[in-house]
């Protein structure tokens, strides 16, 4: 795991989104709604592949959203089908949601400021949770997926989208070139085979699904991420973004 502890991740994320210059609580530039929806481009890849999760649940809640645009996206497509509920561990990222329902002219029927280990939702609630490029900030992934299991109902699925993973062996060269590429926050690569061991023993039946995308990559990353997508056997070897299926029995 990475050199941070659960509590250091914690406060360097919520001091984030209180003092970032582009992102703190009342700043929205051209810059910021590019860049976000760049990664939305990504993200709407997800809603097409997992569009059966989304369409037929009928409580759907983000964890670790930030300014939870990408729950908005969701409420614009799932329109009054679905109750939808922003979360994220920082109060000053959930403040900025109102500017993302104006984007998107939609409403999210709930936003709530939480980790991603305690939620105020009851037992055996909601249809579907999922993150988006999100889970590798948890520092507390037992006790995440343990929430989760809690609050899934039967049948409920849990889906973590556009996450940068690994085999064991490569994960420190792995994590120095995360740290690296954005300093700025706690980042970590997620070691598949552990977080499918967390996920069972909580109760969950994991699916992997690699996904080497070449959305939004710089001209390195489009090249190595190609290489994955024409020589799949690769991805099972080399880092590489997946998604998981998460599904409560």
């Amino acid at each position: 795991m990475s050199d941070f502890t659960a509590e250091e991740r914690e406060r360097q994320e919520i001091a984030f989104w209180s003092e970032s210059e582009e992102e703190r609580p009342g700043t929205f530039s051209v810059d910021l709604l590019t860049h976000k929806m760049s990664e939305g481009r990504i993200f709407l890849e997800k809603l097409i592949q997992f569009s059966d999760s989304f369409n037929n649940a009928s409580t759907i809640i983000e964890l670790g959203g930030g300014q939870c645009w990408a729950s908005c996206m969701v409420k614009a497509q799932v329109g009054e089908r679905a109750t939808v509920i922003g979360t994220d561990i920082a109060p000053d990222a959930i403040a900025s949601v109102t500017q993302w329902e104006r984007v998107f002219d939609t409403k999210l029927d709930r936003t709530e400021a939480c980790r991603s280990y305690t939620t105020p939702f009851d037992d055996d609630s909601v249809d579907l949770v999922f993150t988006f490029a999100a889970a590798h900030h948890f520092g507390a992934h037992r006790r995440t997926l343990e929430e989760i299991a809690r609050i899934l109902r039967p049948g409920g699925r849990a889906l973590y989208l556009h996450e940068p993973g690994c085999r064991d062996w490569i994960y420190r060269a792995a994590l120095r070139r995360v740290m690296a590429k954005r300093p700025v926050v706690p980042e970590d690569v997620l070691r598949y085979r552990h977080l499918m061991e967390l996920g069972q023993e909580a109760g969950l039946i994991p699916e992997l699904h690699y996904a080497p995308t070449t959305t939004y990559r710089g001209g390195v990353e489009t090249v190595y991420y190609l290489g994955l997508q024409r020589l799949p056997p690769l991805q099972r070897l080399l880092p590489c973004t997946f998604d998981m299926v998460f599904n409560k029995p």
